[in-house]
């Protein structure tokens, strides 16, 4: 993610804090809007028995993921930041794997989709770390919200697995 220009706040944080915090936060922020992207090719994609279900159950795992995107980018920018989540920028800068278009059956979404929901899991639990180290106890609590919820959606993803 490319540095950019903070705006003038009165956020104590240190400028330098702020600038490293609104950087980590625009990477989660393109992974997360990727993930939620995915999902949705996932909801729109799904045949099978299960279509309804799933179809249903997607969609529901979808707007989670959006509020997690909505809270990473307000709080870039409320340390004076600029949040980059278009999806060109999203696409320019994630680190998830592109969604595979042969998949149509269900087992087959729940397989990629718990894969990348596992991923950004990982990566906001990492990024809890490393902001916390910064030391940005707010932007690590955000990182933990999204950890928690993820872990969440992963659980339910994966229970679908199970034969």
């Amino acid at each position: 993610m490319q540095n950019q220009k903070l705006l003038p706040t009165k956020n104590d944080l240190p400028p330098n804090v702020r600038e490293k915090s609104v950087a980590l936060l625009n990477q989660q922020l393109a992974d997360t809007a990727d993930l939620y992207s995915q999902i949705k090719q996932a909801h729109w994609n799904v045949k099978g028995p299960t279509f309804i279900a799933l179809h249903e159950f997607f969609d529901s795992v979808a707007e989670a993921v959006e509020e997690y995107i909505d809270l990473i980018a307000e709080r870039a920018t409320a340390l004076g930041g600029t949040a980059l989540g278009t999806v060109r920028m999203s696409a320019g800068a994630s680190r998830l794997p592109e969604y595979p278009l042969d998949v149509v059956e269900g087992r087959q979404h729940l397989e990629a989709l718990s894969a990348r929901m596992a991923a950004v899991a990982k990566t906001s639990r990492a990024a809890i770390d490393l902001s916390a180290g910064l030391p940005d106890a707010d932007t690590a609590d955000v990182f933990t919200e999204v950890s928690r919820g993820l872990d969440k959606h992963l659980w339910m993803l994966e229970s679908h697995l199970i034969s």
